[in-house]
């Protein structure tokens, strides 16, 4: 299954092939709408002369530098400062504990809950939006480990459409805006 989250084919084939760069999105879906959010890590590589995310790279780069990549026009976030700061603390963990690799996340898991805790250990990471990857990995991209829907809560639940997880295309993307909005109705009402 190929990603739609960032609803641009070309944002949307790095997310398929680079898993570094679906991570990064994922960080980045805050406070901003997802289509942005999932399409930066393909604008962010392209500033980057690059046609993926290299964890060693980022991790490496002068931190001034990074943070006026993703604040030139248009820029990445809607914070640029603080999300440059952030990605860049990411992929610092990615290569000391995962030895660059971000595979390494999920690859050796026993279980969902452990992934949600990996998850959970990453920067920018609280976690609903651990559940939610978690939900991604399951549902798009055949990481399935034992648990892994009961480690997503609500998220990992088949037919849903609560998250990014369950964005496959346009109409399924309306359907988790509709849901978001009533909840945060819900939310206001006390209900």
């Amino acid at each position: 299954m190929s990603l739609t989250l960032a609803q641009d084919a070309d944002a949307d084939a790095l997310l398929d092939r680079d898993p570094s760069a679906l991570l990064t999105g994922m960080l980045l879906d805050q406070q901003i709408p997802m289509e942005r959010a999932f399409a930066a890590p393909a604008e962010l590589a392209r500033r980057l002369g690059t046609d993926h995310l290299d964890a060693r790279e980022i991790a490496a780069y002068d931190p001034e530098k990074l943070v006026a990549i993703f604040a030139a026009t248009p820029a990445l976030h809607r914070y640029p400062k603080a999300m440059a700061a952030r990605v860049q603390a990411l992929h610092t963990v990615i290569v000391e504990r995962y030895d660059g690799d971000v595979t390494g996340i999920w690859s050796d898991v026993a279980d969902g809950q452990e992934l949600v805790a990996r998850l959970r250990a990453l920067p920018g990471f609280g976690a609903q939006k651990a559940q939610i990857f978690t939900a991604l990995l399951g549902k798009q991209r055949g990481v399935t480990p034992q648990g892994w829907r009961e480690a997503a809560g609500s998220y990992g639940e088949e037919g849903s459409h609560r998250s990014v997880a369950d964005v496959v295309d346009a109409a399924s993307l309306e359907l988790v805006r509709d849901f978001k909005q009533k909840a945060k109705a819900a939310a206001k009402s006390g209900k």
